[in-house]
């Protein structure tokens, strides 16, 4: 009962994810980027080792599609996983197995993919990415929210979500933002909310990661 999305600001370079959920700490299982080099998502029955095998692949220079091609050819289990995969360039690629349950729903962008499973019903990833697309002089970060929140808008999972997740990568080996909601009743309304307390300060937290001297203080 998942539903994310993966996207790509043209204008910074940044990746980013949002993903929502029933279970705990979604945030640790679902969403995985890298700097320059792209994001996946691995949901349904999750498998948090596919992650950081995309990645590596999409490191060697593969592609989104050949990313996804081998990570599905990797896993014997792969008929319960739902995956997607964004490559540098912006291009997406997803793979539902034979056992993720209905609802599903999947939608392709300029710059995003959006996918669910277990969903009151299949306009909900349409939603996410009309939302995201709708929004494209926004930062990175505000787009996602509000396509989770669109998603939402649209019937959301079949039951309630109880934790959240946003994500953005820019160019160092940590991300610009990383915020989490878990164990909450309206996890989609608490994110929002943290997420325009932590929008000020990001920057002031990247500043003093790499000029120290000269960064505010917080």
């Amino acid at each position: 009962m998942t539903f994310s999305l993966l996207g790509r600001c043209a204008r910074t370079g940044q990746f980013g994810a949002a993903v929502t959920t029933s279970s705990i700490a979604v945030g640790t299982r679902v969403p995985f980027l890298a700097a320059g080099v792209g994001g996946v998502l691995t949901q349904h029955r999750t498998d948090p080792r596919l992650g950081p095998r995309g990645l590596d692949l999409l490191r060697s220079g593969c592609s989104a599609e050949e990313a996804l091609a081998a990570i599905v050819a990797s896993t014997p289990d792969h008929r319960w996983r739902q995956i997607a995969v964004m490559d540098r360039q912006g291009r997406t690629a997803h793979f539902d197995g034979a056992r993720v349950k209905p609802a599903r729903s999947v939608c392709h962008g300029k710059d995003v993919v959006a996918l669910g499973n277990i969903l009151a019903n299949e306009r909900v990833a349409h939603a996410m990415t009309d939302a995201f697309l709708a929004s494209a002089e926004r930062p990175l970060a505000e787009r996602l929210v509000r396509a989770l929140e669109a998603g939402e808008a649209a019937g959301g999972e079949h039951g309630e979500v109880t934790s959240a997740s946003l994500m953005v990568v820019d160019r160092e080996v940590f991300p610009y933002v990383d915020l989490r909601i878990d164990k909450a009743v309206g996890p989609i309304p608490a994110l929002r909310r943290l997420w325009e307390e932590y929008a000020p300060l990001a920057d002031g937290f990247l500043k003093r990661a790499i000029d120290p001297e000269d960064a505010p203080i917080i």
